[in-house]
């Protein structure tokens, strides 16, 4: 298939892999623990367990599965105030498929519907709007979620709400932002991370150049990298090479992508209509400056945070859950006590096992049985005899 085997070659595979394993003489290979390097997307850590690209690794290369899966990282109290909105007479609570999934402290927006409130999915927060304009003695609360990435298709949405002068659409804003996440990790004294592949979709948006204090301030490799098997091997094999060379910088392999600006269009439009929080709860990570946005006061007729009152209550984690040490890279998804057991797609306890895109539903869907050493198993793409 053009456009797309080109990123799923073998040959070039293998020769990447050689490529990797060249450098482990100037890496100090053998080493006294693994280069751990952070992908920070749940895009890629979907990708890397569907092609088997952590089991293709040597030894001396760990990933670690980052924060960059926003359904994973929602908060259970924000969940409950969901649901509470769901609750309401007269809302028709509008959400993204995976959104309804994940387990606020007694249930989910999905379990919600199944007892009667009126929760429906959309693919866009336009279909949102658009329920707005077809049920107008209806209250329509979009539950928006999500990093830069879906940021702006919220925003131009408010604006087209506003332009059109409808009254009964609000948004229940949870986007969150990746730049104050990782300082976050960088600034946790356990973490171990010498590397990191920066999100690729967040990128098209933001830029490369927001990044930059990975490299001047913590001294660690940045690539933004795409989501195919060679996008994600080549952006390895790039922040290895740095690594090699004593050299931290911000790199991009996804230029056929991701421009050094990103979208201004985009951007403008989420300047205009959030400002950030002062901290935001994150699943697992806890209380985060300035890691969420909010409405501004000129759009507060649309913010349902003002428009109704809501729990707003801080929710602990189920206490066997261990999705906040994964996130940070300390334990495997299978090494967490309820993984697999009390934990699985279909009864999520972490909110890592409820998205597609979490580390813990990859693990589980596509390397459940891994080794004891917790690597996945190697993958069709290093096989020569194997078409992918």
């Amino acid at each position: 298939m053009k456009y797309m085997d080109e990123f799923r070659d073998p040959a070039k595979v293998r020769a990447l892999l050689s490529g990797i394993e060249a450098l482990a003489p100037r890496l100090g290979v053998p080493r006294r623990r693994p280069l751990q390097i952070m992908e920070v997307c749940g895009g890629h850590t979907h990708s890397i367990f569907r092609y088997g690209i952590e089991g293709m690794l040597p030894d001396w290369v760990e990933l670690v599965h980052g924060p960059g899966c926003p359904v994973c990282v929602l908060p259970r109290g924000r969940v409950d105030d969901c649901l509470a909105l769901a609750g309401r007479d007269g809302v028709v609570l509008a959400t993204f498929g995976d959104a309804m999934r994940v387990p606020g402290s007694r249930k989910s927006l999905l379990q919600a519907r199944a007892d009667g409130a009126d929760v429906r999915m959309v693919y866009s927060p336009m279909d949102a709007l658009q329920l707005a304009r077809a049920m107008p003695d209806r209250e329509i609360v979009f539950f928006g979620l999500g990093f830069e990435t879906t940021m702006p298709s919220t925003a131009f949405t408010v604006l087209q709400a506003e332009r059109e002068g409808i009254a009964n659409f609000s948004l229940f804003c949870n986007h969150i932002t990746i730049i104050p996440t990782i300082r976050a990790l960088l600034d946790s004294p356990d973490q171990r991370l010498d590397g990191f592949l920066g999100p690729g979709h967040v990128s098209t948006v933001i830029g490369i150049r927001p990044y930059q204090f990975i490299a001047e301030r913590y001294r660690r490799p940045v690539v933004i990298s795409g989501f195919e098997p060679l996008d994600i091997l080549q952006s390895l094999w790039m922040v290895l090479k740095q690594l090699a060379e004593g050299r931290c910088e911000v790199e991009n392999q996804y230029r056929r992508v991701v421009s050094e600006d990103g979208g201004s269009a985009a951007r403008a439009a989420v300047e205009k209509v959030f400002e950030l929080r002062e901290f935001f709860e994150w699943r697992g990570l806890g209380s985060i400056e300035r890691s969420g946005v909010r409405l501004r006061d000129e759009y507060a007729r649309y913010d349902a945070e003002r428009k109704f009152a809501l729990p707003n209550l801080e929710v602990a984690d189920p206490s066997a859950c261990q999705c906040g040490e994964v996130l940070r890279g300390l334990i495997k998804p299978r090494q967490c006590r309820v993984f697999g057991t009390r934990c699985t797609p279909q009864t999520p306890m972490g909110a890592l096992m409820v998205s597609s895109e979490g580390a813990c539903a990859a693990y589980y869907n596509y390397a459940r049985a891994l080794p004891e050493d917790g690597r996945a198993a190697r993958g069709p793409l290093a096989d020569p005899a194997a078409s992918v």
